[in-house]
């Protein structure tokens, strides 16, 4: 693909307010921008804030600060905190998802659970599709009836890949027990709505992507099924775990409060995935990413 002149309409960067950024979210974003900018793309700034409970105004201001500490653009979107509460927030989008739960609900797509963490944990599996348990119970999740129907996932290398759901995916929440709609019909309602054509995420979230692309089959929204994607390699602990929000040595936060410039948190990642020498900027860091440490 590296050859071909290709174009996206849009990506986006896609930030949770729940704990300060990381360089492992660093990492997405600058992939992200450099990609966007190869292939003439505007970014979208969408910040996934409707787990309330876990939210926090600094975690908030944290985007923001963070963004353009690390001179990473976007063209679409919030410009600083007050306005993404007064126009971008996911509460603004909520009639958007409960319309796309009422379509799955008159698809009969849908069924009711009440199993706990722990009973899911002992069991290995859901059995409440076969409970046929009201809709309306008082702290029942939704989860989506899926199926093993081969899913066509489009690669930025070019290649189409032909899987399904696999075992842990299937019949995923798409209405959590509070009566707030789940990350995976909330990230795909969002993509449609603001027309997001190439998607830039870690390889953890492969899963994910099967499983928005399985709802957006129920739903027959044939558009996300045309949406390009690139999974990126994470960063991770010396442990080899995930980098998470709660290492707070890891926050770009954490490293401004030390006084350490923007080119010492690339060169921080740069040396995280094996990389030396000195990262000037962004760009710089970005074509290292893409040319020594692929995604697909």
């Amino acid at each position: 693909m590296a050859n071909k002149p290709i174009y996206f309409n849009k990506t986006r960067l896609a930030p949770t307010p729940s704990g300060f950024l990381h360089v492992g979210n660093v990492l997405s974003f600058v992939i992200t921008a450099t990609l966007a900018q190869k292939h003439h793309a505007k970014i979208l700034l969408r910040i996934d804030d409707l787990d309330r409970a876990r939210f926090a105004p600094e975690y908030l201001s944290d985007v923001f600060d963070t963004l353009r500490f690390l001179e990473i653009p976007w063209d679409v979107g919030p410009a600083n905190p007050d306005d993404f509460e007064a126009a971008f927030s996911q509460v603004h989008r909520m009639p958007l998802y409960n319309a796309a739960l009422d379509r799955l609900k008159n698809q009969n797509a849908i069924f009711a659970c009440t199993c706990s963490r722990k009973q899911l944990a002992e069991a290995g599996t859901c059995s409440c599709i076969e409970k046929s348990i009201p809709l309306d119970t008082p702290g029942a999740s939704w989860r989506l009836l899926t199926d093993d129907a081969v899913l066509s996932v489009k690669t930025y290398a070019g290649e189409i890949i032909k899987t399904s759901l696999p075992a842990e995916m299937q019949n995923f929440i798409i209405r959590k027990k509070d009566g707030f709609p789940a990350y995976q019909l909330t990230s795909l309602i969002d993509d449609l709505f603001y027309g997001v054509d190439f998607i830039v995420r870690g390889a953890d979230l492969w899963h994910s992507t099967l499983a928005q692309l399985a709802l957006a089959k129920t739903l027959n929204e044939k558009a996300f099924e045309q949406v390009t994607f690139y999974h990126h390699p994470l960063l991770l602990e010396p442990s080899g775990q995930k980098l998470s929000k709660s290492a707070g040595s890891a926050s770009v936060r954490f490293m401004k409060v030390e006084g350490k410039s923007n080119t010492a948190v690339f060169e921080q990642i740069a040396a995280l995935i094996g990389l030396s020498g000195t990262i000037k900027n962004r760009r710089q860091l970005g074509q290292l990413l893409l040319s020594q440490q692929p995604g697909y």
